[in-house]
């Protein structure tokens, strides 16, 4: 019983903690598309057309040529 009180504390906590955070208008997170805006390339992303979707799209689909190259090799 003394675990279930000490894990609704600990929660409460950080809900709490989560809420003044908010309440003190931290700026909130932000991503940029494919990162152009932290190595200072100006204007829309050529890929995505400023949809964070099909940058997400995008990246698996380069993970998955990636994992097929990996398993191919060439026969000599």
């Amino acid at each position: 019983m003394a675990t279930m009180v000490l894990s609704f504390v600990v929660l409460g906590l950080v809900i709490i903690g989560m809420a003044v955070g908010v309440i003190m208008g931290r700026k909130p997170i932000a991503g940029s598309c494919g990162g152009l805006a932290n190595v200072g390339i100006e204007g829309k992303c050529s890929i995505c057309g400023d949809d964070p979707q099909k940058c997400d799209d995008e990246q698996e689909k380069q993970k998955k040529k990636a994992e097929i190259a990996d398993m191919a090799y060439e026969v000599k």
